[in-house]
């Protein structure tokens, strides 16, 4: 048996761990390109300045893209009774202000989160999940995705975003300084040619290695999330019980796009759900049997 309260540990040190490298990948990419461009480390200020305008509007104002994006409206007490009480009554075991509660009117069962903090949160279910789930495993499942509230993912991972930003700009800026700068020849003979090559180099894997490392981040928080969830709900067989018949079923969720699809329980896009280890390096969700696995022998 797997304690719930040393899986959400776990989950919480590998986090901070995966951060802590991307942070030095990101000092030590920019550094480098900087350099090799004769330029310093003066750019990189720019680089977090422009990336992180970019995700601090999407940061203030994501919800509301998401939501209009996914048609979504606001649930109604009455007509919603199941997800508006399971919501309510979540919320309060986890000590955060009940969200706004929204419903896709899709009959594929999926639910998301977002919100920029606790006091500006939203849950959101498609009708399919409110009909196909039993009251318990419906609790599963805002359990999830009230954790991610609880635990401040949409801000984690905008700043991730930032990050990730920042590697795409300076690659791009010193792609373009190769064809397009004029620094002077004195500036090009101070670099050693092996600088040089390695920054070559690194303006073409960074950014990829950048994304792998966000979608690293963003798998580790599903996991987080069903972790809390469980100690939320005390019934981690739940969850595990309604990720698999969500993901068993065969309905293609219409209002998700690529845009909001990482912020969905279960991949939306189940033909997109490879099973090969490659493939899931460049997934936003943990495979289902993995998450199943761990929930099943908490």
């Amino acid at each position: 048996m797997i304690s719930i309260h040393s899986q959400i540990q776990a989950n919480k040190m590998k986090t901070v761990m995966v951060m802590t490298i991307f942070m030095l990948f990101v000092v030590t990419v920019s550094y480098i390109l900087g350099k090799s461009l004769g330029y310093g480390s003066s750019w990189i200020g720019l680089g977090l300045i422009i990336s992180g305008i970019m995700s601090l509007v999407s940061y203030y104002y994501s919800d509301k893209m998401v939501l209009t994006l996914s048609g979504a409206r606001l649930a109604d007490r009455k007509k919603d009774f199941d997800l508006y009480t399971v919501t309510e009554n979540i919320a309060l075991s986890a000590g955060i202000p009940k969200p706004k509660v929204y419903v896709i009117e899709d009959s594929a069962p999926n639910a998301f989160a977002t919100g920029r903090d606790p006091e500006h949160a939203v849950v959101c279910a498609t009708r399919g999940l409110i009909n196909k789930l039993s009251r318990r495993e419906l609790e599963g499942v805002i359990a999830h995705e009230i954790s991610h509230i609880q635990n401040f993912d949409i801000r984690l991972m905008a700043i991730v975003s930032i990050m990730v930003g920042v590697i795409a700009l300076l690659s791009d800026w010193f792609s373009r300084s190769l064809w397009w700068g004029k620094r002077d020849r004195d500036d090009r003979s101070n670099i050693s040619a092996v600088l040089f090559l390695m920054s070559i180099v690194l303006a073409l894997i960074a950014p990829l290695v950048a994304t792998l490392i966000q979608l690293a981040i963003s798998r580790r928080r599903e996991f987080l999330a069903d972790a809390s969830g469980a100690l939320l709900t005390r019934n981690p067989d739940a969850l595990a019980s309604a990720l698999q018949k969500i993901s068993a079923d065969k309905e293609v969720l219409e209002a998700a796009t690529n845009a909001t699809a990482h912020l969905y329980i279960v991949n939306p896009f189940k033909d997109k759900n490879f099973s090969a280890w490659f493939a899931n390096l460049f997934n936003t969700h943990p495979p289902i049997s993995e998450r199943v696995k761990i929930l099943t022998a908490m």
